[in-house]
């Protein structure tokens, strides 16, 4: 995975963005092992999803979140599917060697 260090992307407040899978990172964010396994399996779920449909269904995951958790944007963004799947396995360095097909 490609990585860009930068002072634009993404925002402040965060420490890194996976983009098409380039992974944008705050110049002076520490980025551990855990954090590249995390975005490596978004990249891994943008190529099945052809990168478009993974960022649509995305945000209407999100958007459907903050409906149902009334405006909670924290709660609403770790209820995606594609976030819980990133989240339970992130620990494990494995995890994409035996991932199944859409497992999100």
């Amino acid at each position: 995975m490609k990585i860009i260090r930068n002072n634009i992307i993404p925002f402040k407040g965060y420490k890194a963005i996976n983009l098409f899978g380039v992974l944008f990172v705050r110049k002076n964010a520490k980025i551990d092992n855990i954090t590249l396994n995390h975005e490596a399996i978004h990249t891994a779920q943008m190529k099945e999803l052809l990168y478009i449909f993974f960022y649509l269904f995305y945000v209407i995951d999100w958007l459907i979140g903050l409906v149902v958790y009334w405006f909670d944007t924290k709660r609403a963004y770790k209820e995606i599917c594609f976030e819980k799947e990133a989240y339970v396995n992130e620990k494990d360095f494995d995890y994409l060697k035996k991932r199944k097909w859409l497992s999100m």
